[in-house]
Order: C-alpha cells, then sequence, then structure tokens
C-alpha cells in the first residue's frame, strides 16, 4: 500500500486556496507520520505556479524521497465550480506539471454531459505521456451516484481514465459505499480518498447536492468511529485486490495539530491495511 497525505491537511475546509504550513515543513510531517507521499493540490503547487516554483517543489520532494500521487492542478477543479471543466479543455499545463511531479494521476472535472467528448480528447493526450485522469466520487458532478460514476465512465471509455473512489462524498449523495459499489467500480479505482464525517441535521458543514439538496454532517477524524465504516471499505478494496494509493483527503481542522492528526491516522489506516490489503 502507498499511503498518501493530502496537503488539504494544510488547508481549511472551506478555503482551499491558502495553505498553513510550507512544502517543506508539510513533507516532514508526512514523513515523520509515516506516508509514503503527498497529493499535491493548488495551494501549495499548481499550474499557477512559477516554474522556479515547481522546480523547487519537486526539489523539496525529491531531497526526502517522497512521491507525489497526484496533481489537482487549480482551484476550479478544488472548488469543483463551473470553470473546473475547463482543465480538459487545456490539459496541457496538468500534464506538464504532473510530469515535472513525477505524479501518475491528475485529478480533472465533469459538469454536464458535454465534458464527456473533451475527457476522451484529454485522455488521449494524456496517454501519450503515459498519465492518468481520475474523477472523485463528488457532489454536483456527473460523478454523484454510483450509477451516474459507471454510465460516465463507459461512455469516456478510455483505459486511462479512472475514478477516485471516495465514500464520504457518497454517502452525502445517499450511495452505498461498501463491497457492492467497490466491486461495480473496481476496473476503474485508480486512487482511494478517505475523510469522515457524521451526518447530522445541525452539524456545522453544508454542501449540496444535486440528488438530496443540502446535506449538513460534522468533520471528525478518520481514525474516530461512528462515521464512515472503514473496516468495511478496506475489506472491500481487499475484496477486489486493490493496489493503489490510498489517499488521507481530511481537511485541517483548528483545535488539532496537523502532526498529531496525521499520525494517529497513518497508525489506523496501516492497522486496517494489514487486516484487509
Amino acid at each position: 500500500m502507498t499511503l498518501s497525505l493530502s496537503v488539504r491537511i494544510a488547508e481549511e475546509f472551506a478555503s482551499k486556496e491558502k495553505a498553513s504550513l510550507s512544502l517543506p515543513a508539510l513533507a516532514e510531517l508526512a514523513i515523520a507520520a509515516g506516508y509514503d507521499a503527498l497529493c499535491m493540490r493548488a495551494s501549495q503547487v499548481g499550474i499557477h505556479s512559477p516554474q522556479n516554483a515547481v522546480e523547487n517543489a519537486a526539489a523539496i520532494l525529491a531531497a526526502r524521497r517522497l512521491g507525489v500521487t497526484m496533481i489537482t492542478g487549480n482551484f476550479d477543479v478544488v472548488y469543483n465550480n463551473e470553470h473546473g471543466p475547463a482543465c480538459l479543455r487545456k490539459i496541457g499545463p496538468h500534464l506538464e506539471l504532473a510530469g515535472r511531479l513525477g505524479a501518475p494521476l491528475i485529478r480533472v472535472a465533469l459538469k454536464s454531459e458535454q465534458d464527456i467528448d473533451w475527457a476522451k480528447r484529454a485522455s488521449d493526450e494524456a496517454a501519450e505521456f503515459g498519465l492518468k485522469l481520475v474523477h472523485q466520487c463528488h457532489t454536483q458532478s456527473l460523478f454523484e451516484t454510483v450509477e451516474g460514476i459507471e454510465r460516465t465512465l463507459r461512455r469516456i471509455d478510455r483505459p486511462n481514465f479512472g475514478i477516485i473512489y471516495e465514500p464520504a462524498n457518497l454517502e452525502l449523495c445517499g450511495q452505498e459505499y461498501g463491497q457492492a459499489t467497490v466491486e461495480r467500480l473496481a476496473p476503474w479505482i485508480f486512487n482511494v480518498y478517505l475523510q469522515n464525517q457524521l451526518l447530522r441535521r445541525e452539524g456545522k458543514m453544508t454542501l449540496t447536492t444535486w440528488r438530496r439538496g443540502p446535506v449538513s454532517f460534522d468533520l471528525i477524524p478518520v481514525h474516530e468511529v461512528g462515521g464512515i465504516n472503514f473496516e468495511r471499505v478496506f475489506q472491500a478494496l481487499g475484496l477486489v485486490r486493490y493496489s493503489g494509493p490510498i489517499t488521507v483527503h481530511q481537511a485541517g481542522t483548528p483545535n488539532e495539530p496537523a502532526s498529531e492528526i496525521a499520525r494517529a491516522t497513518a497508525s489506523y489506516l496501516k492497522g486496517l491495511a494489514r487486516n484487509s490489503l
């Protein structure tokens, strides 16, 4: 298992553009907590970054022998807004960034049926560089429901286009996220995002879904019981012999040090992996 830490741990849930830690500090934190790689987002380095900043980031990671599992190259994809799919129409800068950081996966966004043809073209361009495109199971996208995910993937029909399996977003959209879903989507699962939540009517966070409207919840640490059933998740991944990265995609919390959360989460997930993967 490649255990990856998303740089989202150094972002607030609602503000995803400013990092609370420098990349060297975040890399050291990841290594100390037992991670193999980072999942890179635009808050640290993206297609907007000057070339010298990208080169510096690559050097920082190489010096620490820390890999990059995936890039999310701009803020529009991060926010999943109406401009997110524009990355498919100009995928070149994302390919260049992934290549420089040694990342095999690039996260993209699709919002409408019109984006599917662009996804095909972008996938073909990425294939020339040996890279894969992935879409997160995400609210307000063609990847909200299990049925919609499978239908869209079959229409794109490219071996290098897959998904980031993400049980929390599936739960928000009222979808089953366990064994049946993992088995159904297994051929396309290229990455796994893990974050934890408690669905509550009085929750501090609210996301709008196309399928269910606004859904409220509270964020809780990945290793805290009562939210997503990660034992079920790992058992399902083990049954399909998933061998790709496991990425901790939890946002930072103001009252808990990122280093402690990262360490506790890594220990918890390694224990689940030993029993299932």
